[in-house]
């Protein structure tokens, strides 16, 4: 019974979870704004690779790149401990939405390009003939078209950038992870910490079985 004393002792679960739901929050209000603020600037960054002038492709292409080959980690301790040099100084809240944020919008620039290139030109070509503009026929033509395309991959990097948060609490944000860590030190238990796993895994578990029912369900449209 011993083990059960340790790592699944009721009391301090009891006593800890409030503290975690504290965190829980903290969690899902920075996932939402990182893939709020991530995925709209994806779009705008896609849009500047393919459609700009050649310069701002390049600088497009380099962006998304360096970006997914960074590991989340690094870009967010360069946002919170680099930038201050700087003269740059942000809270650990902003910083880890801004660092999670770059990130996904680099994963999402290159999903939504998989999705436009992947729509017929002759769409384009008939847009073109009816005298839309070019926003027109992103907004009403191309988009809605690519968006089918778009919406697995699309979920499951959400659904990463959501656990990514817990790497905040490397910037002492208040996050799930850190409130368990506040709490295991707290009670001298690491019961909060498994129970920290159960909360990740009873939210993240719904969604990952969603993003696997939208691959199954948008291959089954494809064919």
């Amino acid at each position: 019974m011993e083990i059960f004393d340790i790592f699944f002792n009721l009391d301090v679960m009891q006593r800890a979870f409030p503290i975690l739901m504290r965190g829980l929050l903290n969690t899902l209000l920075l996932g939402a704004s990182a893939i709020v603020v991530g995925g709209s600037l994806g779009v705008l960054i896609c849009l500047v690779r393919l459609y700009a002038a050649k310069p701002f492709r390049l600088l497009a292409t380099f962006y998304i790149d360096l970006l997914r080959a960074i590991p989340v980690l690094v870009v967010l301790i360069l946002v919170y401990y680099a930038l201050p040099f700087a003269g740059i100084v942000f809270s650990s809240f902003v910083a880890a939405t801004i660092a999670l944020s770059l990130v996904l919008a680099a994963y999402t620039a290159e999903v939504v390009r998989a999705g436009i290139e992947a729509v017929p030109k002759g769409q384009f070509e008939a847009s073109e003939a009816l005298g839309l503009s070019f926003l027109t026929t992103m907004r009403k033509v191309v988009l809605p078209q690519a968006f089918r395309m778009m919406i697995p991959p699309l979920a499951s990097y959400c659904v990463a950038i959501i656990k990514d948060t817990s790497l905040a609490s490397v910037v002492a944000m208040d996050d799930l992870l850190k409130q368990a860590t506040d709490a295991q030190a707290l009670f001298a238990n690491p019961t909060p910490l498994l129970l920290a796993a159960a909360i990740y895994a009873a939210f993240l578990w719904p969604l990952v079985r969603f993003t696997s029912w939208l691959e199954q369900h948008y291959k089954r449209g494809y064919r």
